[in-house]
């Protein structure tokens, strides 16, 4: 029965009985009639004439009557509530009796972990992951094997959502099937994936690998048979990052479950994605990126754990290697570094952070790197304008931070402290805000306020008892804190712009955006910043032990800003303390780069086509195809003060280099999507399609897949699919847990057994009315 016929026939037994006429105002007359029938019936009840007082028989039946009619208005409202409570119930049951069925053809051979009650089960595939990292210059290439072990008795798909490094350029796929290797190709991604589900379905080994975000992934193995273990190895490579005379690598080993604002659209078959989260309006691949969050006691003893070695070759004698996410066992060879976790094995609940810096006075203050490759050449160059004369101007300084449920636990403290140091950093005549998120903004002051002590301490208070809960609503927060608040029509003669210092100066305007970027909607959240942005700066503080490096990154770039990250509680006053010092002002705005002999060709094969402003400590990273490593590269810019800064490199030094095609490759493609943003339309889907093919590089239009030739499976077995979870990352609230549905019936009995109440009621009711 449909929902619709419920509520019609709920309607005409309402109207039957009298009891919908009586929800409204009474229809003329009819209270009348009504009266008058109950009227001859109620002397029957009444006392016998003879008892009744001379000359009251006509008051009493009057009162009488009137007291029955009431009883009786009383009684059809009743009636009119109840029938339609139960209504209203049958609303909300429909949709958890459609989250309770699970035996459609979207969920048939998926394995959601729970048992026959509900319980959860550990995942049949134990997984495992092996990191071989090799740094060499401004380049990390890492090789990761997955391993998926079958422990059960029927085969298996498995599928994994997995984050990598924000600027990871995936190029290789290798499947090992016992003895066999399987080496991968990357084709148009639809094309990939019917390569896939056709060797899948067929029983033959398959593996894939798609790109979902720029930093995160799925991977998916095809037909693994029960006892066995079929491994899968990706090959990708990073740039280092390199700040304040500091190298940092970053390697993700598990996400932050992400925040999917808009409305849910209309229920789809999903036959190739399982996740907790349903498609929105702002996010319609939420299902894609959200893959099951579990604590670390809910997976085998052995699974989820990853060995992980690194391997530095810098070129020039190191100081120190340190990691603020976990413990080294490190161990030197001449240059070359070789670095291991302390306590073996890690558990993949937190990012593996490792910085090395280089002996004082040793810090590499330009570079260059040559590779040749397919008859053309790439270069790689890398310029520290160094540090300039502090010119600090008084600032309007906007903190945001998110007080999302994601945030809680470790993160928000984190965040707290971040803050408070940020707070310290204010001088006279600076003014600032600070605006807390979550389902909605809020801020502590209307507008900017002076950093007075009375202001501070205020700011202070406030934000000590800030706490997380809640969605993680972005966009409003952006909103409120870069919009412009032009104030020159509420301002007497003799007062100051709004954007200008007691002394007269101008302000500059910063915001800080404290938050783990856990959110679904990132590019719709990029496309604000640049249309808001004005002639502010957005600076970015990821905060947690898996941030959404992307987001934080990405943001703080089309915010003309710059970002960092807090790694854990001793990690903060260091990275905060450098990022609030460049903050007072850049030390190279209005850069150009001039390549020898460079064509016009040329100069469109170089990027990022217009360097962003430098602050303190920040290099210029330039990759250009098509230039020989001969003569000079000009790097020119204006500094605080004004005058004019002026590097010449010469190429003939150049290094030499591995990977570039590749960086510079990856360096395109993301131009292309960069200018599709700004122009507002789609991206050139064949252009970026046909340069990550020619590349070997996954992008979101390619996909890497390998396939055996020969079937494994009997087609007559069954293929169950496990959709392998993540860990919950360290230092968060066990109410970020994010489990399967259970597939039992609890919700739906339980609703039903309050529709039931609800239809005894009624009932009893109209009994009531019938044999009163």
């Amino acid at each position: 029965m449909q929902l619709k016929d419920l509520v019609m026939m709920f309607s005409s037994l309402s109207s039957k009985f009298g009891a919908l006429p009586y929800l409204q105002s009474p229809p003329s007359g009819e209270a009348e009639s009504l009266s008058g029938t109950r009227c001859e019936y109620v002397p029957v009840r009444s006392a016998p004439p003879s008892m009744a007082p001379h000359g009251s028989r006509k008051a009493f039946g009057l009162t009488e009557g009137l007291s029955a009619r009431r009883r009786l208005r009383i009684q059809n409202v009743m009636e009119g509530v109840s029938l339609w409570l139960a209504v209203l119930l049958m609303l909300f049951v429909q949709p958890i009796y459609a989250e309770a069925n699970t035996g459609s053809e979207d969920t048939a051979g998926v394995l959601h972990f729970v048992d026959g009650k509900g319980q959860w089960q550990k995942p049949a595939l134990v997984l495992g992951s092996d990191f071989d990292v090799r740094i060499s210059g401004l380049i990390a290439d890492s090789r990761l094997v997955r391993t998926f072990r079958n422990t059960s008795d029927q085969w298996r798909e498995g599928v994994f959502v997995f984050p990598l490094p924000d600027k990871a350029s995936v190029y290789g796929l290798t499947m090992k099937v016992g003895e066999r290797t399987i080496v991968g190709e990357v084709q148009p991604r639809e094309e990939a994936k019917k390569t896939y589900e056709k060797a899948r379905d067929s029983g033959r080994h398959a593996a894939t690998v798609e790109q979902q975000r720029p930093n995160l992934f799925t991977t998916r193995v095809a037909n693994i048979p029960p006892g066995a273990t079929v491994s899968v190895e990706l090959n990708y490579q990073q740039p280092v990052r390199y700040q304040d005379g500091v190298f940092e690598l970053s390697v993700p080993t598990t996400l932050t479950p992400r925040y999917m604002p808009g409305k849910p659209l209309a229920a789809t078959p999903q036959k190739w994605q399982a996740g907790w989260a349903v498609p929105t309006t702002e996010v319609p691949d939420a299902v894609a990126i959200s893959p099951f969050t579990v604590d670390v006691a809910d997976v085998a003893i052995d699974s989820h754990r990853a060995s992980v070695q690194f391997t530095i070759d810098a070129g020039l004698p190191l100081a120190r290697v340190s990691s603020p996410s976990h413990e080294l066992d490190t161990r030197q060879d001449g240059q070359v570094v070789t670095i291991q976790p302390l306590a073996g094995d890690i558990v993949m609940n937190r990012d593996f952070v490792l910085r090395w810096q280089p002996l004082a006075g040793q810090e590499p203050g330009a570079a260059v790197f040559h590779q040749r490759w397919e008859g053309e050449d790439y270069l790689l160059a890398m310029v520290v304008p160094g540090r300039a004369g502090k010119t600090r101007l008084p600032r309007e300084l906007t903190f945001v931070i998110d007080t999302s449920g994601s945030m809680a636990g470790e993160s928000i403290r984190q965040a707290r402290d971040a803050l408070q140091l940020g707070l310290e950093t204010l001088a006279l005549g600076d003014r600032f805000n600070v605006i807390q998120f979550n389902s909605q903004p809020h801020a502590l002051f209307m507008q900017p306020e002076m950093a007075t002590a009375n202001n501070l301490a205020r700011a202070r208070q406030y934000v000590s008892r800030l706490k997380a809960d809640g969605g993680t609503e972005m966009a409003p927060a952006l909103t409120m804190a870069l919009q412009s608040r032009d104030k020159s029509h509420d301002r007497g003669m003799g007062e100051l712009p709004e954007d200008a210092s007691p002394d007269g100066l101008s302000r500059v305007r910063q915001v800080v955006f404290m938050t783990d970027g856990a959110v679904g909607n990132e590019s719709a959240l990029f496309s604000q910043i640049r249309r808001q942005l004005g002639d502010q700066r957005l600076f970015t503080v990821a905060i947690g032990s898996a941030p959404n490096r992307h987001f934080m990154r990405e943001a703080a770039r089309w915010g003309r800003g710059s970002y960092t990250a807090v790694q854990d509680p001793g990690d903060i006053s260091g990275p905060l303390a450098r990022l609030f010092e460049a903050m007072e002002a850049p030390v190279l705005t209005d850069i150009e780069v001039r390549w020898p002999g460079q064509s016009a060709s040329a100069q469109q094969d170089s990027f990022p086509l217009r360097p962003g402003d430098l602050f303190q400590g920040e290099p210029l990273l330039q990759v250009v195809r098509g230039v020989p490593p001969a003569g000079e590269l000009r790097v020119s810019g204006r500094l605080p003060g004004g005058a004019t800064w002026q590097r010449n490199l010469d190429l003939q030094d150049a290094a030499s280099g591995t990977g570039l095609n590749r960086y510079w490759a990856r360096e395109k493609i993301d131009s292309l999507l960069d200018e599709a943003r700004v122009e507002g339309q789609e991206p050139d889907k064949a252009k970026i399609t046909n340069l990550a093919i020619e590349h070997s590089l996954m992008s979101p239009y390619t996909s890497f897949v390998a396939v055996d030739t020969t079937p494994a499976r009997d087609l007559e077995s069954s293929l169950v699919r496990d959709s392998l979870p993540t860990l919950l990352p360290a230092g968060t609230q066990p109410g970020m847990v994010r489990y399967p549905q259970t597939a039992t019936l609890a919700p739906l009995l339980f609703a039903l057994g309050l529709l039931g109440l609800m239809f005894s009621a009624a009932i009893l009711l109209l009994q009531r009315r019938a044999y009163p």
